[in-house]
Parts: C-alpha cells; sequence; structure tokens
C-alpha cells in the first residue's frame, strides 16, 4: 500500500430532501434516445451505509453527497432517479447484470472491476483509514499481525483479503460484514481489532460512538478514485454520463456540491 497526502475531512453541512430525487425539467429528448431498464428513469443500485455520501435517513428519505450529485445528473439527462439501496457488493452486481442502469455510492475504479463494468470520468477521490480503539497496539505496520473488519465488496476487502504476495494480509485475518456500521460494532465488541474503510464515513462511525473510545490511525491506507459504474459495454450510457459529468463540472454544479460537505482540516 502507498502513502499518500491526506484530502480535506467532510461535515455534513446539508440534507437532501427526497423531493430532490426526482428530477424535473431536463431534456425530454436526451431521455427517449437513452435506453435505460425503465423507460424515463434512471436506476441507481448502491448502499446506504456510507455517510456523508449515501444516507438513509430516520425519516426514510435518501440524503448524502452522491445522491445529491446522481439527482443533479438524472435531472440533465431528462430521466427521473430511483435509488435501489442494497448491500454493496450486491449494488456492484445489479449494475454488472442489468439489473439497475448505474452504481454509485464510493464506487473506486480498479483493473479488476474493469474487466466486469465499465466506469465513467472520476469524480471524486477517495482515502481509507483505519479505525482501531484507543490504545490499541495496532498500527499501519503492523496490521497484518491483527484481526480486521471490512465491508462486503469494498476494495478494503478484497485489498486486505488477498495474500501477502499480492499486498493483503490473508483471508484469516479479515472478516467481511454486510455494511460498514456491522463493521465498527465488531470492533467496539472486540470481534475484530482494526476496521479498514473510507476516511468520511470513517469519521461519521467515530463521531456517532463516542463513548466507544475508537480513533482512527495516523496515515491513509490507500486512496482511490471514485466513478460512476455502468454495465460493461453500455456506451451510450457511458457517454451520456460523460458529458453530463464534463457539464456539471465546467458549470460548478459538481463544485457546488463538493462545497456544500467539504471542509479544510
Amino acid at each position: 500500500m502507498k502513502n499518500v497526502k491526506k484530502i480535506a475531512a467532510l461535515t455534513l453541512s446539508a440534507v437532501l430532501c427526497l423531493g430532490m430525487l426526482t428530477a424535473c425539467g431536463g431534456d425530454k429528448d436526451k431521455a427517449a434516445d437513452l435506453k435505460t431498464i425503465e423507460e424515463g428513469k434512471l436506476i441507481l443500485s448502491t448502499n446506504s451505509d456510507f455517510s456523508p455520501w449515501c444516507i438513509l435517513a430516520d425519516d426514510g428519505s435518501f440524503e448524502g453527497i452522491d445522491y445529491e450529485f446522481a439527482a443533479k445528473i438524472a435531472e440533465k439527462l431528462g430521466l427521473e432517479l430511483v435509488i435501489d439501496d442494497m448491500g454493496f457488493d450486491a449494488a456492484l452486481t445489479a449494475v454488472q447484470n442489468g439489473q439497475s442502469d448505474v452504481a454509485m455510492g464510493g464506487v473506486s475504479i480498479t483493473e479488476d472491476r474493469k474487466a466486469v463494468m465499465d466506469f465513467t470520468d472520476p469524480y471524486a477521490t477517495g482515502v481509507q483509514v483505519v479505525i482501531v480503539k484507543e490504545g490499541s497496539p495496532v498500527t499501519m505496520d503492523n496490521l497484518g499481525d491483527y484481526m480486521i473488519g471490512t465491508q462486503l465488496g469494498t476494495t478494503g476487502y478484497l485489498y486486505a483479503s488477498d495474500t501477502p504476495e499480492n499486498g493483503g494480509y490473508g483471508e484469516d485475518h479479515v472478516i467481511g460484514y454486510d455494511g460498514g456500521a456491522m463493521a465498527v460494532q465488531a470492533l467496539i465488541n472486540g470481534t475484530v481489532d482494526a476496521v479498514i474503510i473510507d476516511d468520511k464515513p470513517a469519521q461519521e462511525y467515530v463521531k456517532a460512538n463516542p463513548t466507544a473510545g475508537l480513533t482512527i490511525l495516523e496515515g491513509t491506507w490507500v486512496e482511490e478514485d471514485y466513478a460512476i459504474g455502468v454495465q460493461k459495454g453500455n456506451t451510450a450510457m457511458l457517454e451520456a454520463l460523460n458529458k453530463a459529468l464534463k457539464e456539471l463540472k465546467e458549470d460548478g454544479t459538481l463544485q457546488g456540491i463538493m462545497d456544500m460537505y467539504i471542509k479544510a482540516d
């Protein structure tokens, strides 16, 4: 794993209301030319256990950076955004099998994933870190000597469970959980000694468990690019998404969304 510079921390300073998830306006001609699973809709498979990127609020509404950004993309395409919340691994499988149009939610680009799905241009950077209990003997250097919790299907799980020859720690040192919150709870309960997860969710989990004595190790475990995943060979969708991404970058929409959530350290 390589050491990389720490990127800005996120604060959940804005909330996306459910009403924002229905695209209004938009170019209906664009939607007519773009084949989707359901006519007039853009089905997004995702996992909402990824604050502050993707959150399922107590009232059942969807909040977070990726959901707000996805709503803007759908609006650009003249489509109604439909969010299909599931396990992270299942969300990636859904887009591969044509059960969803796109996959988002901290989806990082890897060579293995590029073999089974296509990716848009990157739109954000993800940094993975390690959560431990305060006073823990676990460090970045000896992490492989302890039990590690991760979220199934994530690159944290794939990299950590790989063989030591490939830079991992081996499957016997890693436990995969259906959600990040479950992995963190396992750390609190003592089932695992550390949790590998993206920096922003890590900060939210530490904040949400003030009496658990959790802390984030200094440094970063790995840094990756976030992008939108689509079914392999769906060139029309890929081109439409990249065009929308480019326009949303150039007109300042993407930066505006980021500015609402991202604060400098």
